[in-house]
């Protein structure tokens, strides 16, 4: 069992809801086990400017319920560099933090993998990312938050479609991952789900729009923000020019997916890996990813983690053309 006496927790690229959940977590299951927590804020570039002070219960009290991070979040250029992360590694020891649990997304582990070869420092991650792409986990924490707030406002979108006959193209989050996407065009009855995964092909979705139910009083159309056919803009642009007796619109749902109240499954999820992270350290893991599959903890190795070219269930496409109709 290694010898670990205090605790460095950070949160880092962009928020998700559940990462305060995730930090009790840690921040209690540290103090179970006897051991000292020091909070880094704002990522990275926080532990560079040596911004570190001390947790305890009592810190961590009341926040299980609040989204975004109360430790802030910040990207970092300097971190990327060999004098940075020297720079953060002096921090570390001289705040007697001997090893880390980072909390964020594949920018965070990257960073991560780097600096626990070069510094031999312990270090465990959490999955917080509302894109839900990192390989070693069913669930990342933040994704069914993000996923439920898009199908709320697409609901309610889909009444203000039917009062006026509209088609509205809805953009969703997903730069690189269409599961956001995925998921909720299926959950609120779109007629086409366009995501990154798949080459978007504008003939066959007006070919679905044109041929689809006459009687339809709206029509909803999901589109990732990193497809490649240019985004909702440039779709909702073509679809105009193809169809101008249509009242096409156009929704950016944008940075609402990421703030809220985690919904009951995220604060499990965090509250599960947080407790297991703590316990890892002390058991001598290292530069691994702790996740849940199959309702069981796992323990993936960073480089594998990040590695996020999650391939899509065809027959999650095939049941949005079937249901449609």
């Amino acid at each position: 069992m290694t010898q670990i006496k205090n605790i460095g927790i950070f949160t880092s690229g962009g928020d998700a809801p559940g990462m305060n959940a995730a930090i009790r977590a840690v921040v209690r299951s540290a103090t179970y086990y006897d051991l000292e927590v020091t909070g880094i804020r704002r990522g990275y570039e926080g532990m560079i400017n040596g911004e570190f002070f001390a947790m305890d219960r009592k810190s961590v009290s009341n926040i299980i319920q609040r989204g975004g991070t109360i430790l802030k979040t910040a990207r970092s250029e300097q971190f990327k560099t060999p004098e940075g992360r020297k720079l953060a590694y002096d921090q570390l020891k001289t705040h007697n933090v001997d090893a880390l649990v980072a909390i964020g997304g594949d920018g965070t582990f990257t960073g991560a993998r780097i600096f626990g070869q070069e510094y031999d420092m312990p270090i465990v991650g959490l999955p917080g990312t509302i894109d839900n792409d990192l390989i070693g986990t069913d669930f990342t924490i933040g994704y069914d938050t993000a996923i439920n707030t898009v199908i709320d406002a697409v609901d309610k979108i889909r009444d203000t479609a039917e009062s006026h006959d509209r088609v509205f193209i809805v953009e969703v989050m997903g730069r690189d991952s269409g599961l956001i996407a995925l998921r909720t065009g299926i959950a609120s009855g779109a007629e086409a789900i366009l995501i990154p995964e798949t080459k978007t092909d504008i003939n066959n979705l007006c070919d679905r729009l044109e041929h689809s139910r006459k009687d339809k009083l709206s029509k909803i159309v999901i589109v990732a923000e990193g497809e490649d056919a240019g985004g909702a803009f440039e779709i909702g642009r073509q679809v105009k020019e193809r169809f101008p007796h249509y009242d096409t619109r156009i929704s950016i749902l944008g940075h609402i997916q990421r703030g809220g109240r985690p919904s009951c499954m995220d604060r499990v999820l965090a509250s599960r890996v947080g407790v297991a992270a703590v316990e890892a350290l002390r058991d001598g893991h290292r530069n691994e990813m702790i996740g849940i599959i199959h309702n069981e903890i796992s323990y993936t190795p960073f480089e594998h983690a990040i590695k996020h070219h999650i391939e899509i269930n065809p027959n999650f496409l095939k049941l949005v053309e079937i249901l449609s109709i």
